[in-house]
């Protein structure tokens, strides 16, 4: 298999977490599989998070972190986001590193449509895989759920800019995980690492 260009986006707000540990251990296994892998922790990132101004015609210049960040998105040929799953949607930084970040001219063109209206995607050619942890069983997450994340992430956020395929990895009951789970789950992360999945 060549080798790919791998960008790693921690989207845990915290310093210590079970999403910055996938993340270590997913570039760990890609490295020593051969692949390219740069990563990046939402903690260490100096941003403002809030959109503000609420439009794309006058919208915050990109703070270093957040240009480093697209910079990194833009080399890379596969994309991996670990992140929790809060109230049903990603945390308030995580989010607002992405509404500031993937702004017009750099992650879509508005003045491009493509069929349908809809903004030309800037970001094409790049595929992605979300590492996402719950306390919610995977039964409600689909059937009461709907997989309603998932779906937002896959289509209305990664999809929308043209990272795709995304493929996501989901492990429930991540607060107070059964003896033995959390190594387990390292496994699965690490052999996905390996294969730059």
């Amino acid at each position: 298999m060549p080798a790919k260009k791998i960008f790693i986006l921690d989207g845990h707000p915290a310093e210590t977490s079970l999403s910055r540990a996938f993340a270590e251990r997913y570039a760990g296994a890609a490295r020593r599989a051969g692949h390219d892998v740069r990563i990046a922790h939402l903690s260490d990132l100096d941003f403002d998070d809030d959109f503000g101004r609420g439009n794309y015609n006058d919208f915050k210049p990109l703070e270093p972190a957040l240009q480093s960040v697209m910079d990194d998105i833009e080399w890379s040929d596969h994309m991996v986001l670990t992140t929790p799953m809060w109230w049903g949607g990603l945390p308030a930084r995580l989010k607002g590193l992405i509404d500031r970040a993937f702004v017009p001219g750099r992650a879509f063109d508005p003045r491009n449509p493509k069929l349908g209206g809809m903004p030309a995607p800037m970001l094409t050619g790049r595929s992605a895989r979300v590492i996402l942890t719950s306390d919610t069983p995977g039964w409600i997450m689909r059937l009461m759920y709907r997989r309603a994340l998932i779906w937002q992430m896959r289509g209305q956020i990664l999809g929308f800019v043209g990272i795709k395929p995304t493929r996501f990895t989901y492990f429930a009951g991540a607060s107070d995980p059964k003896p033995g789970m959390i190594e387990r789950w390292f496994g699965q992360v690490e052999k996905i690492g390996a294969a730059a999945a």
